[in-house]
């Protein structure tokens, strides 16, 4: 069955308005570039000539995958469960992008393996089961564990809106998910698995070789089963994939924007994407990463990223990187002088 979330399209009469807005400030039109449409996405999306974003909330969701036991990557799954703990003391590149920016941080426990982590101010206790199944045996979550995965990412993003902020950001970790995510873009988009399959974590072009395989033999697996974005979210991907699919779902299906993170993140969405559309809408992509089929993801998506920085990490950094840009745009917008108003003569053009 599809995703059951209600995204509405955005309305189209604000439009020209926000165009006018844009083409009247002091600047030539379409000088500010991606920021002016970035600009004009979300005063859409907020349905107002003067949009505002003040409070930014950052998610990781964190989860174990079964595919990991056919040597997909070159680090042992307890890596995940170190590098949780490693968010939570404060070491990880997120927490400093984080800090920099005084973004709030939450991780959750969607589906470590092992003895469950000592509370933590910062953790969210919300563990479906210990580690997603092979994908290549059975479905990567039963039916029940993707429901409830579904259930917590929605309700993880509810209570941040509820709590204050007006725009949230997703990142993930889990050795083993730029296989599932390779898996959910081959699916989602049909495509051969090697055009999907990247580097991850620092694979060789044995392992990613293998990557493909691995995939292969999964979609092989599953054929009638991947009718919908959601089955292939229950079937191929992970629980923390899942979580932060039903997240962004819910922050666009109350009407907020949400940033994009990389590959992970980009190919989660497109499970949504198949069976919503309009989720588009609601999106601000961050950056184009470093893994190779997220390119042609985000083409197929017809995203048009902020940042091509070269990373490949995860955990959301680049979509904390991309606020300050995303506020830039809004203070341009907001702020700078028409015109009329500042006494500029216009183009002879315009």
């Amino acid at each position: 069955m599809p995703y059951s979330f209600a995204i509405k399209a955005l309305p189209t009469d604000l439009d020209m308005s926000i165009q006018q807005r844009l083409d009247n400030l002091t600047k030539p039109p379409g000088s500010l570039g991606q920021l002016e449409t970035l600009a004009a996405q979300i005063a859409r999306i907020q349905h107002t000539l003067h949009p505002r974003l003040s409070t930014l909330q950052h998610w990781v969701f964190a989860a174990d995958h079964g595919v990991c036991a056919q040597g997909v990557s070159p680090y042992p799954r307890s890596v995940t469960r170190q590098m949780v703990q490693n968010f939570l003391a404060g070491g990880a590149a997120i927490n400093q992008f984080c800090n920099q920016h005084q973004v709030p941080l939450k991780i959750v426990d969607a589906g470590l393996a092992g003895e469950p982590l000592a509370d933590h101010p910062n953790l969210v206790q919300a563990r479906v089961a210990n580690g997603s199944a092979d994908f290549t045996t059975q479905p990567a979550m039963t039916p029940t564990q993707f429901e409830q995965a579904i259930t917590t990412g929605a309700d993880c993003a509810r209570q941040s809106l509820a709590s204050g902020a007006d725009v949230l950001s997703f990142g993930e970790m889990g050795i083993g998910n730029t296989t599932a995510a390779a898996a959910l873009m081959a699916a989602s988009l049909h495509r051969h698995p090697a055009d999907c399959v990247g580097a991850g974590t620092g694979a060789s072009t044995q392992m990613q070789h293998h990557k493909i395989q691995v995939i292969t033999s999964a979609l092989a697996k599953h054929p009638s089963q991947l009718t919908d974005g959601a089955a292939i979210m229950q079937h191929l991907g992970g629980l923390e994939l899942a979580m932060m699919a039903s997240a962004m779902a819910a922050t666009a299906e109350a009407g907020h924007a949400f940033i994009v993170d990389g590959f992970l993140a980009t190919a989660s969405l497109a499970t949504l994407w198949k069976d919503q559309p309009a989720i588009l809408d609601y999106a601000l992509f961050s950056h184009c990463s470093d893994e190779s089929g997220h390119r042609a993801l985000l083409d197929a998506l017809n995203a048009k990223p902020l940042l091509q920085l070269d990373l490949r990490l995860g955990e959301g950094t680049g979509a904390v990187l991309a606020w300050p840009l995303i506020q830039s745009a809004l203070a341009m917008l907001n702020n700078m002088a028409s015109f009329d108003s500042a006494g500029v003569s216009r183009s002879d053009a315009q």
